[in-house]
């Protein structure tokens, strides 16, 4: 995630000096901010997350053992604290793509036309993963932009690697779908790179 921590401010914040508490604040919540708004849409939900974090991290930030990154230590529990967000009682959106969603779900496509730069592209991808299910963005969210393995994804989620590796399929179709409504079906199974990265 980018952060740098210096660990003498890290074992300060296990203490509880409040210097420390606010140096890791400045330092992460960029970052974790980043994190939370891509797998949670409503902004209003997102900032009470980023406290629920921030809240977790001091809590137990005596429990990091300096055993891997800080930032992936972070980065661990903003993740958990979106899942739990998405599966609780209250979000009733939290479902993925099945096998006949590809077929009955109505989406509206991405207009063709000329995208003069890369920042009319990005936009594009953000309204194109806005179509996909809660559960379904959070799984190619996961796996092509923060490089989580599909074991890993499956374990957070309380699913199958299969399932992961099921709704990252599906959510590529319908993403191509969505941007590409031209292009005939052969030829979208024949494609092998995402759309989010470059990993085949």
């Amino acid at each position: 995630m980018g952060i740098q921590v210096s660990p003498e401010t890290i074992r300060a914040a296990a203490r509880g000096e409040n210097a420390a508490h606010e140096a890791i604040y400045r330092e992460c919540s960029r970052a974790v901010y980043s994190l939370i708004r891509r797998l949670i849409t409503n902004h209003a939900t997102a900032d009470d997350l980023l406290q629920d974090v921030f809240v977790e991290i001091l809590r137990s930030i005596g429990t990091y053992t300096g055993e891997g990154a800080f930032g992936g230590w972070i980065r661990t529990i903003a993740v958990n604290k979106c899942l739990m967000h998405l599966r609780s009682p209250w979000h009733r959106n939290f479902f993925g793509l099945d096998a006949d969603d590809d077929e009955s779900a109505t989406f509206v496509p991405v207009d063709p036309g000329p995208r003069p730069d890369a920042q009319l592209a990005v936009a594009d991808l953000e309204r194109a993963l806005a179509t996909l299910p809660p559960l379904t963005r959070s799984v190619v969210l996961l796996h092509d932009v923060e490089g989580y393995k599909h074991h890993e994804i499956a374990r957070l989620m309380g699913r199958s690697t299969g399932f992961s590796k099921s709704q990252l399929a599906r959510a590529h179709a319908r993403l191509r779908k969505v941007l590409d409504p031209d292009v005939p079906e052969t030829h979208r199974e024949n494609l092998q790179c995402t759309p989010i990265s470059n990993n085949c």
